[in-house]
């Protein structure tokens, strides 16, 4: 078995720039650096913990969603949001660890947050 493979991309030579888009659910995670016996440095991602829901007021911050056959967390994302990369929004306001859960069974009601109603996962070590 090869070892991991050191994380290079061409953010890494802006200072403070990050490897994931703003849109991404990773966006502000940490990256942590992990150094190898010999000296090779590996980045990853440190683990995005999800904040407490808050106490919601029910028609600020979400609204309701009743599943229907066929619905797909990325098309729940492109009919609330506009784009289909933000189903990570939806699995974090319900919250479910496979998305899949989320429109497996019609009649499911899921909660829908308002465009950036939800904090963004927490940092962690």
């Amino acid at each position: 078995m090869t070892g991991i493979e050191p994380y290079e991309n061409a953010f890494d030579s802006v200072p403070g720039a990050h490897p994931y888009p703003r849109t991404s659910r990773y966006h502000d995670a940490e990256i942590g650096i992990h150094r190898q016996a010999d000296g090779t440095e590996v980045r990853y991602t440190k683990r995005r913990l999800l904040p407490p829901l808050p106490a919601l007021d029910d028609d600020q911050e979400t609204q309701q969603h009743t599943v229907a056959a066929g619905d797909r967390p990325d098309l729940l994302a492109q009919r609330y949001f506009g784009d289909p990369g933000q189903w990570w929004q939806i699995a974090d306001a319900n919250p479910v660890l496979d998305p899949r859960e989320l429109t497996d069974e019609a009649g499911r009601v899921v909660d829908i947050p308002s465009a950036g109603g939800f904090p963004r996962g927490d940092r962690r070590v």
